[in-house]
């Protein structure tokens, strides 16, 4: 099995060497695994005269059956804590930025009362998708939806996007035309375009012809509100981003255009066939959090802001 993964991984990299770097060994380990194959299955698996690496044909049908193989075994683990009841699972779990800096500190409370030992990261959504498809978190909570087989997605928040400007902009946005005539006296702050709901914004305001020059972009959801608040510019948020920023929130006007016809969503995602039971208790846990918590906060800021989110009850997965 050790010799299959190890197929696997070179398969997937074209790499020896980033083979080994992912597992930890030296490349001469990796090739030594490859070649155990080879000699087992009696023909070449790997195109070794081109640079990156390709498959034979017996490399091609090792590398579709034999990830079905290793999955499984993998995800024994887990069957095997999901059926033993008692036992509490080690448990490694990525969450998105805006998430992560709002509702992260009660989720984890609430998990660690289901976990005998816990791992959170936290980043941009197509960084998570990629951990979780590499088996380097359990599950993740991200704005970006898996169309993978193998990944389930359970919606967990929908929010519509909203304008922030700074107090003293006009005109107060009510409509496309309020946001164009903002942009002809103030620069957008974007998101780094690295995220998703960088992509999903752009979309939206593309879709309203609105192609606007990039002068400036920021990492986090907090230093955009803060740079609005400051007066550097506009920009497009989520009430979950402005939840992050609540320290600029009360320094920008927030407007909703319902025009924009756009929002995010937030989804609970894991690996299909695991911690099935824990992933529902864990989706009524944060489910609680943003009913109770979170939509308190954001009413706090702005009564305008509970009514662009929507909380979803658990569905089955899809």
């Amino acid at each position: 099995m050790q010799a299959l993964l190890a197929f696997l991984i070179v398969a997937y990299e074209r790499s020896m060497s980033k083979a080994a770097e992912r597992l930890g060994v030296t490349q001469s380990a990796i090739s030594q695994a490859v070649r155990l194959l080879e000699d087992d299955i009696g023909m070449p698996l790997l195109n070794r005269s081109v640079r990156p690496l390709t498959l034979t044909l017996a490399g091609v049908a090792l590398f579709e059956r034999g990830r079905v193989l290793v999955e499984e075994a993998i995800n024994l683990r887990g069957a095997v804590i999901e059926a033993s009841g008692g036992i509490k699972p080690s448990l490694r779990v990525g969450m998105v930025d805006s998430f992560a800096a709002t509702c992260g500190t009660a989720v984890v409370q609430k998990l660690l009362l289901d976990t005998a030992q816990l791992s959170v990261r936290s980043g941009l959504s197509p960084a998570l998708g990629e951990a979780l498809i590499h088996r380097e978190v359990d599950m993740t909570i991200s704005t970006r939806p898996s169309a993978l087989d193998n990944v389930v997605n359970h919606p967990l928040l929908s929010e519509k996007f909203l304008v922030i400007a700074p107090l003293d902009s006009k005109p107060a946005c009510r409509s496309v035309a309020d946001i164009a005539m903002l942009a002809r006296t103030l620069p957008i702050v974007r998101f780094s375009q690295r995220g998703h709901t960088a992509e999903q914004i752009e979309v939206a305001l593309r879709r309203l012809k609105m192609n606007l020059p990039n002068r400036l972009d920021v990492e986090t959801a907090d230093m955009l509100t803060a740079m609005v608040a400051g007066g550097a510019g506009w920009a497009v948020t989520t009430p979950l981003c402005l939840l992050q920023g609540v320290r600029s929130a009360s320094l920008v006007r927030r407007d909703h255009v319902a025009e924009l016809h756009a929002g995010r969503e937030l989804y609970l995602q894991t690996r299909k066939g695991e911690y099935e039971s824990l992933t529902r208790d864990i989706f009524e846990a944060i489910r609680g959090v943003l009913k109770h918590q979170v939509v308190g906060e954001l009413k706090a800021i702005d009564p305008l802001l509970p009514g662009l989110v929507h909380v979803h009850a658990w569905t089955e997965a899809r």
